[in-house]
């Protein structure tokens, strides 16, 4: 595809799980995408290595999205590759390794959890309203945990729904430029990240609180950030969408 009119998409936290499936996703649908990963450099050489193989157009760039220069030096390493940044996938975060009350919760865990879900978010939307081509798209992720409000996810939902916040009212900032921004609410998720800390009876219970009785899969999220970003959801704009089976 020609690089003048190629979309460029980053992706944050892009080497598994729901990052790495939003990539190949995207790539699929003409986009050339920046794999932006946190350690481990083998997984996402590995994603970059499966879009070439079907013919796509990827980088993988590390750096540590809580980190106000190496999200700066992520935008500068995608304009410098491919000219611009058109889209925005802020995936990067984490979860508590299991539930956990506020009551046990220490200040390093705190902190840890923020840093990546909230921070990450704000500098990186900070860099994307200041260099996003006109007619971008920025798709957030926050959780559908909020919703849920069991007792063990107060942190981990406190930080997610600043994310919530932060879509609506920049949606309002970015007028006049034609970019959106939304963001996706998962509910269980089959990845690493979720699978981490949970008996087999907790992943079971999990499955069976949707009304379609299963986790989601990585692709489900992948297919609806790939609808927020293309023509077709142009009208859509400040929201976000709960996918996540009817589980709230």
């Amino acid at each position: 595809m020609n690089i003048s009119t190629q979309k460029i998409a980053i992706v944050t936290g892009a080497s598994r799980g729901i990052g790495a499936a939003i990539t190949k996703r995207l790539s699929l649908d003409g986009f050339a995408v920046v794999v932006n990963y946190a350690k481990n450099q083998e997984k996402a050489q590995a994603v970059v290595q499966e879009i070439h193989a079907e013919g796509g157009d990827a980088i993988a760039v590390q750096g540590d999205v809580s980190n106000a220069q190496d999200v700066e030096l992520l935008f500068d390493q995608a304009e410098k590759t491919y000219g611009g940044v058109d889209v925005l996938i802020n995936n990067a975060g984490i979860q508590t390794p299991k539930p956990i009350n506020i009551a046990d919760t220490d200040d390093e865990l705190y902190d840890r959890i923020f840093n990546i879900n909230t921070r990450g978010t704000f500098l990186a939307l900070r860099q994307a309203a200041r260099r996003l081509r006109e007619g971008g798209r920025i798709v957030n992720f926050s959780t559908s945990a909020i919703g849920l409000a069991m007792p063990g996810y107060a942190i981990y939902s406190g930080s997610k729904i600043a994310v919530e916040v932060f879509t609506n009212i920049m949606a309002k900032e970015l007028r006049g430029r034609s970019i959106t921004v939304n963001a996706i609410a998962p509910g269980p998720t089959a990845t690493d990240l979720f699978y981490q800390g949970k008996s087999e009876e907790l992943i079971n219970k999990f499955a069976k609180q949707a009304p379609l009785e299963r986790l989601g899969q990585p692709d489900d999220i992948a297919s609806t950030v790939a609808f927020l970003v293309s023509p077709e959801g142009s009208w859509v704009n400040g929201q976000t969408l709960r996918v996540n089976g009817g589980i709230v």
